[in-house]
């Protein structure tokens, strides 16, 4: 069993979210359905961009985002945030900080903390919050 998060984004924005996710973690996308790709006998969606991203599915290592647009109002919440993990690889989680983190606004610098780890914290410029901790 897996949990993997699922983004939502308004105004056409999932794809721009969707290409930076995969450079920035260098990710590849597994999954890119878009609602023009909905069978005809599916009840009507609305007043959907047929070019708007129904579904989308980013692989990188063993996890995955899940990352759609939605009609439905929505704003970012402060009460998620992605963690990525890492085991003693310091030069990825800073590759990661500084990738994720451009053109966001970073809340706490990637630092070496008490627990014997780097740790930073920051909202990307999608408004997602994200953790990065490095077990050292």
């Amino acid at each position: 069993m897996h949990v993997y998060p699922y983004l939502n984004f308004n105004d056409g924005r999932a794809e721009a979210a969707l290409n930076f996710y995969r450079e920035a973690l260098n990710g590849e996308i597994a999954i890119l359905m878009r609602y023009a790709d909905a069978p005809k006998d599916v009840p009507s969606m609305g007043d959907i961009d047929p070019n708007w991203i129904m579904h989308a599915r980013l692989a990188f290592g063993a996890n995955a985002l899940m990352i759609s647009d939605t009609d439905r109002p929505a704003s970012p919440s402060q009460q998620i945030s992605l963690s990525i993990n890492l085991d003693g690889d310091t030069a990825t989680a800073e590759k990661v900080f500084a990738a994720l983190s451009q053109g966001g606004q970073v809340t706490l610098p990637l630092h070496k903390t008490f627990w014997n780890a780097l740790f930073g914290c920051f909202s990307d410029k999608f408004g997602v919050s994200w953790m990065i901790n490095c077990q050292l």
